[in-house]
């Protein structure tokens, strides 16, 4: 039987109740991780990341050596080891997202009120429907007219993003240790992401890894955008789901 753990990031969901001094980064971020892991006492064999969670995986492997036995299976899921290329087509730039965020009040009257704000700016309706969703009720009992606050610290993640962009990790990925396999997944809509620089640099990887015992993978997922999980979740799983065979949990 498998166990799953889904963790809240620092600056985001419940972890950001915690006060954390900085620096947030992807490499404190994933030392985070690395620190639960071990106070849990478990062992995880298969690690998935999605955008910004993709590089914590990868920087926690490079920065373990304990409490990640090996084999270890890692997912990144629609990014890349290196520079970030977001927002292109017109697509939402999680940037400029992050910087009108910080513009808006702390509390805000309702969540409709902060959708409506997104759309007249120009970003998409699946977004603002996402971001609303890091926003509680003030009053616990949910009361009608209770106001709403983040559940964010935005300074903080503001960090990180920056963080994300800067932070380089091909350096791993082309000298992995041995009993580590990556595995990059693209999503099929999510072209801007990609450059064609990006996808012959993981093949070349993918020859190295295997010389040197290790292992690369890419695969992509059709009919989906950057959300890959919302967009295509079946074909997702289809394409996880070989990782959870033939290991011990």
């Amino acid at each position: 039987m498998w166990q799953f753990l889904l963790v809240d990031l620092q600056c985001h969901g419940d972890s950001a109740t915690i006060k954390k001094m900085g620096p947030h980064t992807v490499a404190s971020t994933a030392f985070d991780v690395l620190k639960l892991v071990a106070q849990l006492r478990i062992t995880p064999r298969v690690l998935i990341g999605h955008s910004f969670g993709g590089k914590v995986v990868l920087s926690m492997v490079e920065q373990a050596a304990k409490p990640l036995a090996r084999p270890v299976r890692v997912w990144v899921l629609d990014a890349t080891p290196g520079k970030v290329r977001a927002g292109g087509d017109g697509e939402d730039h999680p940037a400029e997202l992050i910087q009108f965020l910080r513009k808006l009040p702390e509390e805000v009257s309702s969540k409709q009120e902060v959708v409506n704000a997104l759309l007249r700016e120009g970003f998409s309706k699946d977004v603002a429907q996402w971001v609303v969703t890091n926003l509680r009720p003030n009053d616990a009992l949910g009361s009608p007219l209770s106001r709403f606050s983040w559940v964010f610290n935005l300074d903080g993640i503001a960090e990180m993003y920056q963080s994300y962009e800067e932070t380089n990790l091909w350096k791993f990925v082309e000298n992995l240790p041995q009993g580590v396999h990556v595995n990059f997944l693209k999503a099929e809509r999510s072209l801007h992401r990609w450059a064609l620089e990006d996808l012959k640099r993981i093949h070349a990887a993918e020859d190295l890894a295997a010389e040197e015992g290790g292992g690369v993978e890419m695969h992509v997922l059709e009919d989906a955008g950057h959300w890959v999980h919302t967009d295509n979740p079946d074909g997702l799983f289809r394409i996880l789901a070989p990782s959870f065979e033939g290991l011990k949990a």
